[in-house]
């Protein structure tokens, strides 16, 4: 989306309305962080005037929202502490830390949040929704004891997320709670009544308006109601223009020679970029337009943030996701939203104080309530869930690490787990190894994965010591994009030294120039001369059957076609005729997975018999040697179907279909027809029908075959003499299965029985 289009008509009224709701949100998450760092207060304001204005025009995200985050509370306090106590030394390392945010953009350092994996991201996604819930419980019911801006499981109080729980039962404060459950409740049913929702009234807005009068309505009944100050937004309030000056802090440049401040600047920058980068691809899931946030130019924002931020006394920024989900809840649809959160702070930090100090906390724990439930919803725990345990253990570890830890810590344990299930599964198969049956024997095709890094090195070395002495094995790389020189070396060791010792052949294929292997074929992937003529008729039909199974089962061999039409150019040795449909559904090279010059083919419609097809099956077996002849029909064939149609009506085929030599197919098919089994066809209808049809076809199989050794003697005896073997055969093209028949009719009302099936 262009800058353009963030000045809409159509979008800048609910850019504003989701700006003023995440302003709102985002004033005391501000003040939290500050308290949280032991930084002083104004400092989290000015962090969320940066966050908003500055870095909101610098970034092209659309849905990011900018500011102090709590990621940073410990780093911040512990680097303030360890530079003295000093706020002006530690906004120097802020500088440094803005620079080197800008120096990691240039350089292209985003490029990093590719890789880290979407199980990662959806953890981080649901662990921030429940910390969110679990944090703002308290607040929710007027148990305030903790800043808002406190992420972490252990608190500085030495206290805990759920120890604060328990502890909030004996501190509830009557006021507040009431207009947190009240707020809660508007929110839930407004979420869940579509009459209330097109109403066009941000729900989070009138909301706090509603709150406010309630806090002032409870003002007057004073008492157990009376909203103390401890529970409400607490902006510092300037008695002028001069005394609002005074809360700036500059950066002190005369410690420059101080190692601590280029360290405390290089922690801020990594963990802000971390934070940024992970944050912005989290929010990009949840933007429903799906837009994607330049990373690399996130980097650069977050590093000018960093930059104002620290020469006015702010807070170090990054993205923060809490800010960024309720932007996006609030209906934002541009970074206008962002940047007019910032321009509030601007203004009503500076001009409406003692407003906003009215505002309850219990009702913004509401907002941020429902904001997490969204972001920790039940779909997304059940898709994690359905796409498998590698995918949905990374998704729980981090999300639990997250909850029990803190932000950072959480992530870098989830990437940890990530890389750990990468290594486990590169361990455990890092290459494809399948036993393939060509003509010539077996041969253990290993094929190797796009990356293949010192990672593969110990699986594949396992790999290679399992091939059996004397085997033969099949290296293909042609879908592999880089080789790692380890592996490399362990490969032309194995090729070199291990493989002759231990009696095995050694084919590679795909390899690229420079890795100096060449490709070279050793196995015979076609049907040669001395193939054919060690081949039992037998074996060429297991051949077949076996074929036919990998087909269905996704299993193809790997064939180099380019080198069988090599090879078969100067001769050609067939192990089989196939007699089939023309039907396009039903190639027989295909659906019995052979490659160039394995089988003569042979199709005519129906798979019926004739002198010039008899002529053509003769001269393959007796001259060209093929051992088995397959007579191949199909399911739903329509040469069928058409016979059967004419024979129950009577009608012409040539008259019916303008197809003057139809004639001849059409008799052919209906000579092999059972009457009984007809007149059971005219009978029926739908799939019924269907499948009498096709026991017709079954039936013309069988006559198919009987009349190849009727009319030639030549294959009558070369099929008694078991040189060769005549049989028939059904192709499903529903399912891929062919079923081969054993004994066969001499009669059409004979069925023929099954002997070969999956």
């Amino acid at each position: 989306m262009s800058d353009r289009s963030v000045f809409s008509t159509q979008t800048v009224l609910r850019d504003a309305t989701a700006g003023l709701v995440v302003f709102l949100v985002a004033l005391p998450l501000c003040l939290g962080v500050a308290l949280a760092s032991s930084a002083p207060l104004f400092s989290g304001l000015l962090g969320g005037v940066v966050g908003g204005i500055v870095i909101g025009m610098v970034s092209q995200s659309q849905t990011s929202v900018s500011g102090p985050s709590p990621a940073m509370t410990a780093i911040v306090a512990a680097l303030i502490a360890q530079l003295g106590g000093s706020f002006e030394a530690f906004l120097l390392a802020v500088v440094v830390a803005g620079l080197i945010l800008i120096t990691m953009g240039v350089c292209k350092a985003g490029a990093l949040a590719a890789f880290v994996p979407s199980g990662v991201i959806k953890g981080l996604i649901a662990a921030i929704g429940i910390i969110i819930i679990l944090k703002q419980i308290p607040h929710l019911l007027g148990h305030d004891s903790d800043p808002e801006g406190e992420m972490s499981f252990i608190q500085p109080d030495d206290e805990n997320t759920f120890s604060e729980l328990i502890a909030m039962l004996s501190d509830v404060q009557l006021g507040a709670a009431a207009i947190g459950l009240f707020s809660l409740s508007l929110l839930l049913v407004w979420d869940r009544t579509p009459r209330l929702k097109k109403t066009g009234i941000p729900p989070a807005l009138l909301t706090i308006v509603l709150a406010v009068g309630l806090n002032l309505f409870f003002r007057r009944l004073g008492g157990r109601w009376l909203i103390e100050a401890s529970h409400l937004v607490q902006v510092p309030v300037a008695e002028s223009f001069k005394d609002l000056l005074s809360f700036l802090k500059f950066p002190d440049f005369s410690v420059w020679s101080n190692p601590a401040i280029y360290f405390g600047g290089l922690s801020i920058a990594i963990v802000s970029a971390l934070e940024t980068l992970l944050n912005v691809e989290a929010v990009d899931k949840l933007d429903p337009k799906k837009r994607v946030s330049p990373p690399n130019r996130e980097l650069v924002a977050q590093g000018v943030g960093c930059l104002v931020a620290g020469c006015i006394g702010g807070l170090p920024t990054s993205s923060v996701i809490v800010r960024s989900s309720v932007n996006l809840n609030a209906g934002a649809e541009t970074k206008l939203a962002t940047i007019f959160h910032g321009v509030l702070f601007l203004v009503c930090v500076a001009l409406l104080p003692n407003v906003l100090n009215l505002i309850p906390l219990s009702c913004l724990a509401a907002i941020l309530v429902v904001t997490g439930m969204r972001l920790a919803n039940a779909n997304l725990f059940r898709q994690m869930w359905s796409e498998g345990k590698y995918q949905f253990a990374p998704f729980a570890i981090t999300l639990l690490a997250i909850v029990f830890t803190s932000l950072i810590t959480g992530i870098l344990i989830g990437l940890g787990v990530s890389i750990a299930f990468v290594l486990y599964n590169n361990l455990r198969r890092p290459v494809n190894l399948v036993v393939e049956k060509h003509l010539s024997g077996e041969i253990l095709h290993l094929e190797l994965p796009n990356q293949v890094s010192f990672l593969n090195r110990a699986a594949l070395s396992q790999t290679l010591d399992k091939i059996p002495p004397g085997g033969h094995v099949l290296f293909d790389a042609r879908n592999t994009s880089y080789i790692d020189p380890d592996i490399l070396s362990l490969l032309r060791e194995f090729k070199e030294k291990t493989a002759p010792v231990r009696g095995i052949t050694i084919s590679m294929r795909g390899f690229r120039q420079k890795y100096q292997f060449e490709d070279v074929i050793r196995y015979v992937d076609y049907s040669t001369r001395e193939l054919q003529g060690q081949l039992t008729p037998q074996q060429v039909l297991q051949i077949l059957v076996d074929g036919n199974d990998r087909f269905r089962t996704g299993r193809r061999l790997t064939r180099d076609l380019g080198r069988q039409m090599l090879a078969t150019a100067h001769g050609q040795h067939p192990i089989a005729v196939i007699l089939s449909c023309i039907d396009s559904r039903s190639p027989a090279e295909l659906i019995f997975d052979l490659g160039l010059g394995d089988i003569f083919s042979v199709r005519v419609a129906g798979n019926v018999v004739s002198p010039k097809v008899l002529g053509s099956i003769e001269y393959a077996c007796a001259v060209a040697g093929a051992k088995l002849v397959l007579v191949l029909g199909h399911t739903r064939c329509g040469a069928v179907t058409a016979a059967v149609q004419f024979a129950m009506s009577g009608a012409d085929p040539v008259q019916a279909t303008g197809c003057e030599n139809l004639g001849a197919i059409v008799h052919d098919i209906q000579h092999s027809m059972d009457p009984s089994l007809l007149n059971r066809c005219s009978c029926l209808k739908g799939q019924e029908h269907e499948k009498c049809v096709d026991d017709v076809a079954r039936n013309n199989v069988a006559w198919s075959v009987t009349q190849l050794l009727e009319q030639s003697s030549t294959l009558r005896s070369l099929n008694e003499s078991a040189r060769i073997n005549v049989l028939g055969a059904m192709y499903d093209i529903s399912s891929g299965q062919i079923e081969f028949f054993d004994s066969l009719p001499h009669a059409p009302s004979a069925q023929p029985s099954v002997i070969a099936t999956d």
